[in-house]
């Protein structure tokens, strides 16, 4: 399915995308010479995109993809790295074989291919001793220091061709499209050209016994791979003859991705895994995508805002996007498996208006009352961030950056483990440094927005019939470890206020047991609150915290069950309940309001710092 999917994008793409037999590579480096094969100069094609320099990209013929100790036998057609054409650094005995297998490959060229005036001029180039020139070129510095540096040849006499792009070279990579490539043991890769039926689009046409590489990084490149002689191979049939793909569809399908993946509008990066993501047709759903879960650019930071809530606001103005919603999408989440395996973290296709309905879902379940400064929006990075242990996402377990998107995609139940996270860090945080100002330590508004998105999606999932929890403080709800919550966070309020220069609260040291055995902790923080209370010198903030702990035990509505008793365990879904509460409680108190509190108090007028 998933190749199908990237054949099909090819094929859509198909007057954009090189065709068979050829890639669009960087080139970073060309070597001009005359039609003699004289050495004129070394020219940088490489140009600044940020903090990094590109190289100008041409239409060039296929590379072959070379693993094993025996990779440097197999070279491309009149391109490659300095190793193979320069044969540098010197020092390196690898590029010495490597050269001497570019040598070969140039001298093993066709007639045909050696009547071209510009493959002429690369053999006079190296049977002169023109490329010792090359060599000493004060540029070479400048290849040596670039990471990639991929070269060719350039006549000096042509304005805008380089010598790969030459008619006679693309006609000839045309017309032997199915000639025998070299395997990773440098062996023939289809001298038998053995034929069948592809998998994929059911057409007859010659084998590929090995597939182009695909990378994601450095270390995974290989989204469809056959390993020999280990169990795997069935019938006598060997690699890719088990799993029949023939050599234009999976010219297609490689192509497609690592389009998409050299893509800057069609791929974002969560965490360590990288998401692609197409359509059927053409659609403006493509294109924004991506602003749904990263960051804001810098020179635009509210464009992802208004899309996010363009979203948001879509089922009363319907001004969202004007795509068809009966087209198919297709998203795709790739990470490093094992070995230069390429590991599938999830695939998911269904369409557009199906998308745009949980994503639309996803941030509504992560709405809350923050602070002013907090970002309105919360992309995934962010997320798994504040999950993660030290505020380091590379610290995150692995599959959870494809569990969380697959949840997104198909509006089902957040992965537990990143509850459990989460509720980890609001637990067990430290608080803040001396002379660092935060209100909410471990409790901040990333943290609880997605411990709240858990539970309402853990609520709609499972069919309870329990209230939903809202973006802020519910005095209706009817959840005891939420109410806990709350009472906890006006506990610490009224330790704060009768000691304003205290260093730590009841926070720092009875959170953890009060969310989790709350019966052990709270006959003892109510003793210390009459403590604390008596302290207050507003009578106004006494009446205020004893009648709002009052209503919160015992509420006024006979719907809501009074706390008679403390429980004793609060479940890892209920200690997510007691956070939610601790916050929007705290949330309230310091949100700027007037509370009829037969008396002035200052509480009711605090603003958030």
């Amino acid at each position: 399915m998933i190749l199908q999917a990237l054949k099909e994008y090819y094929d859509r793409l198909s007057g954009e995308l090189a065709p068979e037999g050829f890639e669009k590579k960087s080139l970073e480096f060309l070597i001009i010479i005359n039609k003699k094969g004289e050495f004129i100069d070394i020219a940088d094609t490489r140009e600044s995109d940020g903090r990094k320099l590109l190289g100008k990209t041409f239409e060039l013929p296929r590379s072959i993809s070379r693993q094993g100790s025996n990779a440097y036998k197999t070279t491309f057609l009149l391109w490659d790295h300095i190793g193979y054409v320069l044969g540098l650094p010197v020092e390196d005995k690898l590029s010495i074989k490597q050269h001497e297998t570019w040598l070969n490959a140039l001298h093993s060229l066709s007639p045909e291919l050696k009547k071209d005036e510009g493959v002429a001029a690369i053999l006079h180039f190296y049977d002169s001793g023109e490329f010792k020139k090359a060599i000493s070129s004060p540029k070479i510095e400048d290849c040596l220091k670039s990471k990639p540096c991929n070269m060719s040849f350039k006549l000096n006499s042509d304005q805008f061709d380089i010598i790969p792009c030459h008619k006679v070279v693309k006609n000839y990579v045309t017309e032997n499209l199915g000639t025998a490539e070299k395997n990773d043991d440098g062996d023939d890769n289809d001298t038998d050209n053995k034929t069948g039926v592809c998998l994929i689009t059911g057409e007859r046409g010659t084998i590929t016994r090995t597939h182009s590489k695909t990378f994601i990084n450095k270390d995974a490149n290989s989204l469809v791979c056959f390993q020999k002689n280990s169990g795997y191979d069935s019938y006598g049939k060997e690699q890719g003859y088990n799993a029949p793909i023939i050599k234009s569809t999976e010219f297609a399908y490689v192509t497609a991705l690592n389009t998409l993946l050299k893509s800057s509008t069609q791929k974002m990066m969560i965490g360590n895994m990288a998401t692609i993501f197409w359509s059927q047709k053409k659609t403006q759903f493509e294109s924004v995508f991506a602003h749904f879960f990263i960051e804001s650019e810098k020179d635009d930071p509210s464009s992802n805002v208004s899309i996010v809530e363009s979203l948001l606001r879509s089922p009363q103005s319907g001004e969202f996007i004007q795509d068809s919603p009966n087209i198919k999408f297709y998203v795709l989440g790739l990470a490093q498996g094992g070995g230069h395996r390429i590991c599938v973290r999830f695939w998911k296709t269904g369409y557009i208006t199906d998308f745009a309905i949980n994503i639309r879902q996803h941030f509504l379940d992560l709405e809350l009352v923050k602070p002013d400064f907090e970002p309105r929006f919360y992309t995934i990075n962010q997320l798994l961030k504040y999950a993660s242990p030290l505020d380091d996402k590379d610290r995150i377990p692995p599959n959870i950056e494809g569990e969380l998107m697959r949840s997104i995609m198909e509006g089902t139940l957040y992965p537990l483990t990143l509850l459990q996270l989460v509720l980890r860090r609001i637990k067990n945080d430290s608080p803040p440094k001396e002379g660092k100002s935060d209100r909410w330590g471990a409790n901040k508004s990333v943290r609880i927005a997605l411990v709240k998105a858990y539970l309402n999606r853990y609520l709609r999932w499972n069919n309870q019939t329990t209230k939903e929890f809202m973006m802020e403080l519910d005095t209706r709800q009817s959840s005891i470890a939420y109410r806990l919550g709350c009472i906890f966070a006006i506990l610490e309020r009224i330790q704060e206020k009768a000691y304003p220069r205290i260093n730590a609260t009841i926070r720092e040291r009875y959170y953890g047991a009060a969310c989790c055995t709350p019966v052990t902790v709270f006959p003892t923080l109510l003793r210390l609150k009459n403590h604390h209370i008596a302290k207050l010198e507003n009578k106004g903030d006494v009446i205020f915290f004893e009648r709002l702990i009052g209503e919160i035990i015992k509420p006024p509505s006979e719907l809501i069950q009074p706390i008679y008793n403390f429980p004793s365990h609060l479940s890892l879904r209920e200690q997510g309940e007691f956070a939610v509460g601790y916050y929007h409680q705290r949330q309230d108190l310091f949100t700027s309001k007037k509370e009829d509190t037969h008396g002035t108090s200052d509480v009711s007028n605090e603003t958030v710092k």
